[in-house]
């Protein structure tokens, strides 16, 4: 394989010192909310994490044509729902890159910056996992690291492994690890609904940042 060429700049927000098992949380967090904090915790506690960075998208290819919020909110958002639990980090990695935000690309920065034997988990929800095979570099992402599929117990946690089983290499299959987490029924695009309707989002996510959303006026009509 050719080498792709590294598309970041460094970031000097995140000190990787003496970490060996690091969790990345890659999404647009649209906003962030309980189900992401829950699943990030979850994994860290679950799989011994020395780390969970949380990494807002810049441009999501997959959202490209929607309406998302301006990044640096996004990003902003991200940092005040975080910011309590000394494990969490947030990371400007996309958020700083023109164009559009790869996975593989911000994998591929954070393995050059951790020390040789370390290991990544990649943490994301089953939705996203079901359609990993039209990820860009899907070889390249497999090979340096090990994905952590949060869902919803019951229906979709079968639904996914019966997808993967039909879709990805045996040996990729075995880098697939699904967590049941029952907040992940919480989701960004109701809370996004509520507010435009004008209900409650109380305890759907941090105070700070349901403050910041009515201070911002961010999804109202």
């Amino acid at each position: 394989m050719s080498e792709i060429p590294f598309l970041f700049q460094a970031d000097e927000d995140v000190d990787l010192t003496g970490v060996n098992r690091l969790g990345l949380m890659g999404g647009t967090f649209d906003p962030i909310h309980q189900g992401h904090l829950v699943t990030a915790e979850a994994a860290r506690s679950g799989f011994n994490l020395d780390r969970v960075i949380f990494v807002p998208s810049g441009q999501p290819p997959h959202k490209s044509g929607q309406q998302i919020t301006p990044k640096e909110k996004r990003y902003l958002m991200t940092e005040l729902a975080t910011v309590t639990n000394p494990f969490f980090d947030v990371s400007r990695v996309e958020v700083s890159k023109d164009g559009y935000s790869y996975s593989a690309d911000t994998v591929r920065y954070f393995r050059r910056s951790l020390a040789a034997g370390s290991e990544i988990y990649f943490i994301t929800g089953a939705d996203a996992i079901m359609e990993i095979i039209s990820w860009k570099n899907i070889d390249e992402l497999f090979a340096n690291c090990t994905f952590i599929a949060a869902t919803r117990p019951g229906v979709q946690y079968r639904a996914m492994l019966e997808k993967l089983e039909r879709q990805l290499k045996p040996a990729y299959r075995d880098k697939v690890i699904a967590i049941e987490v029952p907040a992940m029924a919480i989701s960004s695009t109701d809370i996004r609904r509520r507010v435009a309707e004008g209900r409650t989002i109380k305890y759907l996510l941090p105070e700070t940042v349901e403050h910041y959303i009515a201070k911002q006026g961010l999804y109202r009509v």
